[in-house]
């Protein structure tokens, strides 16, 4: 055991995380998401909720403040400014780990493919609901 990691962050997502780069990203992914067939590096949280993933993920995670929005969602098919469940719970967690208000990128379901395509890992949660799925991408920590 180790003090002050959230419990969801298991050895292998802590690796994944830990070896990722400046620019590098990763998918927080929901059930339905082709995850195996599309990854890279797979990583599963099975029974757990792509909110609760991304909450774990953004205590250790810094996000990339070089980019205009450090993370992307899949747009609902048909109604894309309709805002899912799931990224209405995304955006306060974004919003208080960066410590301002963060653009979302929205992305339609293939062009959301394609980014995910290259990412450095998939993070496959047991989220069933439509979705739930966002990419993240790592900024820097400074020492100014």
């Amino acid at each position: 055991m180790l003090k002050g990691i959230d419990p969801l962050l298991h050895s292998d997502l802590l690796h994944a995380l830990a070896s990722m780069g400046h620019g590098d990203e990763i998918v927080i992914a929901d059930a339905n998401f082709p995850a195996a067939a599309m990854a890279r590096r797979l990583v599963r949280l099975d029974g757990v909720d792509a909110p609760a993933a991304l909450r774990a993920v953004l205590t250790v995670l810094p996000l990339d403040d070089f980019v205009e929005s450090p993370a992307a969602v899949m747009a609902v098919v048909g109604d894309p400014q309709r805002v899912p469940e799931a990224v209405r719970a995304f955006q306060p967690l974004l919003d208080s780990a960066m410590g301002r208000p963060v653009a979302i990128a929205r992305l339609d379901r293939f062009a959301f493919y394609e980014r995910a395509r290259p990412a450095f890992a998939v993070l496959a949660t047991g989220d069933t609901r439509k979705y739930a799925n966002i990419i993240l991408a790592k900024g820097v920590i400074a020492r100014d």
